[in-house]
């Protein structure tokens, strides 16, 4: 084994601590009769326990040796992989070394454990070869990833050679592209001391569709005009979506990134403290071959707070121009983002500022960045009980018009008001009463 994990070139920068290196360092050490056959069962044993790790956290099944290798080769970003990624394999010299490569992986996919059992007296290889996962929750894996992996495993496992490896590998990484970003939909940011970020996927956002906010068609149709256009490579704008608090706004961008992740929409959630990173995190995406919007939740501003010129400058205006391939797709309770005061309002207030008036253009001008603005407002008596009726019928929920209206009407009095979040949450209560 460790001699086919030596042959691997593009694909070759393996850490040490990584459970095919050190897969590789077993076989090498019992070749070479550096240590006892103790030695060799007890690292054995803390492999399979890692590999069954994995196997837990992405929901592998079956063969977990051939999910891991999958897995590895899905999530390797090098010159070659990214280079496939959403475009597919091209003519090249490269084609060369990936094939050499994928031999390899070839041989390693049929390796036979057989031997090294009996020598060993063990059977935990063969175990894991025909591995029966406990099944999960979705909630407590990433189903998307944990399907993605298996499908292409079985295929490889049924490659006859190097070269049916090249097709379903490149294959993949042209529908779905390399690494965390095409095995995702959403991520968020963390930040590290020597200044650094590093994206953390999300693996357990809500799985909702744009049909399933109801009402609310022409602010829907804006959102996937622009979104499209930007998807096709066309020119598109920055978003802002304001109005009243549980009107769909943060659903529709959701839903939106569910409807395009497999034509390349990607998501970046990014908080307020974290604005002074845009910079870097655009750094870092706009040589991909994906769309992404980054996304920010109830944007607004205190007067005190000076986050926006950061952003202002990101948006346009800054040095460095945007990337065609990074969208600003923001959500605000307020219309003007930044909160203003009748200080603000005049130039005559005796203040240590002289110009007020600059400084409320100065503010405004952050949301003439986007240029797309949506407004969801809260919805009419009328809207709100069509609103509950969909939502029951959704359900299935068997109870009349009549009945759903007057207690829908009951329910809203004492959870803030009209709402197509307060809907939800009344059909969430009345089908668990029924």
């Amino acid at each position: 084994m460790y001699r086919e994990i030596a042959k691997l070139i593009i694909y070759g920068d393996l850490k040490e601590d990584s459970i095919l290196y050190q897969m590789g360092e077993i076989f090498r050490k019992l070749e070479n009769k550096d240590v006892t056959n103790d030695v060799i069962i007890k690292d054995c044993y803390k492999q399979i326990k890692r590999l069954l790790e994995t196997a837990t956290v992405y929901g592998f099944n079956k063969n977990l040796w051939h999910n891991y290798l999958t897995f590895l080769l899905i999530t390797n970003e090098n010159p070659f992989s990214i280079t496939c990624e959403k475009v597919g394999a091209n003519d090249g010299s490269v084609n060369v070394f990936a094939k050499n490569d994928f031999k390899a992986f070839k041989n390693l996919f049929d390796f036979d454990f057989s031997p090294i059992e009996t020598k060993l007296g063990i059977d935990c290889f063969s175990m894991i070869s025909d591995y029966k996962a406990i099944e999960k929750k979705e909630l407590m894996y990433n189903k998307n990833v944990s399907e993605k992996v298996q499908a292409l495993s079985k295929q490889l496992e049924n490659a006859k050679d190097e070269n049916d490896f090249f097709e379903y590998v490149t294959d993949f990484y042209n529908a779905y592209g390399v690494g965390m970003f095409g095995l995702n939909k959403a991520f968020r940011i963390s930040n590290h001391v020597d200044g650094s970020v590093e994206f953390c996927p999300i693996n357990n956002m809500d799985k909702v569709m744009l049909d399933d906010l109801i009402g609310y068609e022409i602010q829907k149709k804006k959102l996937t005009d622009n979104t499209e256009a930007f998807i096709q490579g066309r020119k598109a704008n920055n978003v802002l979506l304001f109005g009243d608090s549980g009107t769909g706004k943060s659903t529709s961008i959701k839903a939106i990134v569910n409807e395009y992740y497999d034509k390349g929409l990607r998501m970046i959630e990014i908080y307020k403290h974290q604005f002074k990173d845009l910079s870097t995190v655009i750094s870092q995406i706009k040589n991909r071959n994906y769309r992404f919007i980054i996304y920010m939740d109830d944007l607004s501003f205190e007067e005190f707070e000076i986050e926006y010129k950061f952003l202002k400058a990101v948006i346009e205006g800054g040095v460095e121009t945007k990337p065609e391939n990074v969208l600003i797709y923001a959500t605000s309770n307020r219309r003007h983002l930044i909160k203003e005061t009748w200080k603000d309002r005049s130039d005559m207030e005796h203040s240590e500022e002289i110009h007020r008036s600059d400084t409320i253009e100065e503010k405004l001008s952050l949301v003439n960045r986007f240029g797309v603005t949506i407004n969801y407002s809260k919805p009419s008596r009328k809207e709100f009980n069509n609103i509950v009726v969909e939502l029951a019928r959704k359900m299935n929920l068997d109870i009349s018009e009549e009945e759903l209206y007057a207690e829908a009407n009951k329910w809203e009095l004492s959870h803030g008001g009209i709402s197509g979040r307060t809907a939800q949450q009344f059909i969430n209560y009345i089908s668990a009463t029924i």
